[in-house]
């Protein structure tokens, strides 16, 4: 298996009042009353909101057929009028599409992406393809987002306006150091499905985002011992860890938490890991640019990840 060269993501053009953005369902189906808010949201940035075609098509569990799902996700790939492109929730399909999508208009016409969950997969292959995308709020969660503040933070982000230093908060089990490098990963079963596939990736000098929801102990340890064994850990430059939501437990017990497990799989290694990131399967649910390199410096009593490299790079393609 020959996997993509990674180089440092090219920083798709920051977004200004009046562009134009897509709203697509590349997984689960959703109902068009579940996007209301999120889309006054988008409107209220001052941007114009561009629904797919088949955005509300059912077919299955999925947003409609695999044929309709990859036919929107190519018209908001190939618009050169859509700046950014929103998929509206996660839960299950992008995989099934994942071959299909033609990412070479984003050399002509870079846009930012923004998903999380399932949307992992294709979050690899704009890396693959080196290019920028965001880990953040989906429309479905738009109005849960908000109270926590990760919507005024994407919109920082989306608009050129973040502030390069984020503070992560300190964790006990946190291991100290800094690394630097590109930002890859999302869910961590994703992360693990995509291994051995089109869009498989040499992690080494990476600093490597996991979260994962509803899976059971043994699960975790299964994935980060594949990921071990598979030489991913091996020469990361970090590890930042948000959220592990509704973990479960069989009926006789694991006898680890996930924390420990994550630790276990990494003792061999110097790396820094960073516990505690609010980004995740929870309503408090962080954006991070991946495929951008950052600094993530980690103490025992405080955490930092800085994007300084946005400011080192040209904001326009």
């Amino acid at each position: 298996m020959a996997f993509f060269c990674f180089v440092m993501s090219q920083i798709p053009p920051y977004l200004s009042t009046g562009d134009k953005v897509a709203v697509i369902a590349t997984a689960k189906k959703i109902d068009r009353q579940s996007l209301e808010y999120s889309i006054k949201v988008l409107k209220s940035w001052g941007l114009i909101p561009l629904e797919g075609q088949y955005l509300y098509n059912s077919y299955f569990q999925y947003a409609g057929t695999d044929e309709e799902r990859i036919t929107d996700l190519q018209w908001a790939l190939s618009n050169p009028e859509i700046k950014a492109i929103f998929c509206a929730r996660g839960g299950y399909g992008t995989t099934r599409i994942l071959d299909k999508a033609n990412l070479e208009s984003l050399k002509k016409y870079p846009k930012w992406l923004i998903g999380y969950s399932d949307i992992t997969s294709l979050h690899f292959s704009f890396q693959a393809s080196d290019y920028s995308s965001i880990h953040g709020p989906m429309p479905v969660n738009f109005s849960k987002n908000v109270q926590y503040g990760s919507m005024d933070k994407l919109k920082e982000i989306l608009f050129g306006q973040l502030k390069s230093s984020i503070h992560i908060p300190a964790d006990p089990q946190n291991k100290t150091g800094t690394g630097k490098g590109p930002i890859i990963g999302g869910n961590l079963t994703l992360i693990y499905n995509m291994i051995g596939t089109k869009t498989d990736m040499d992690f080494s000098g990476k600093i490597l985002f996991i979260e994962e929801v509803g899976e059971y102990l043994y699960h975790i340890d299964r994935v980060m011992t594949h990921l071990k064994r598979a030489g991913k850990l091996t020469n990361l430059q970090g590890l930042i860890v948000g959220h592990f939501s509704d973990i479960k437990d069989n009926e006789e017990p694991f006898g680890n938490s996930w924390k420990d497990i994550i630790l276990d799989a990494v003792k061999d290694y110097c790396f820094p890991v960073a516990f505690n990131f609010p980004a995740g399967h929870e309503d408090h649910n962080d954006p991070i640019i991946l495929g951008t390199e950052a600094i993530l410096a980690v103490n025992m009593d405080k955490c930092e990840l800085d994007y300084r490299s946005l400011y080192s790079t040209s904001r326009t393609v």
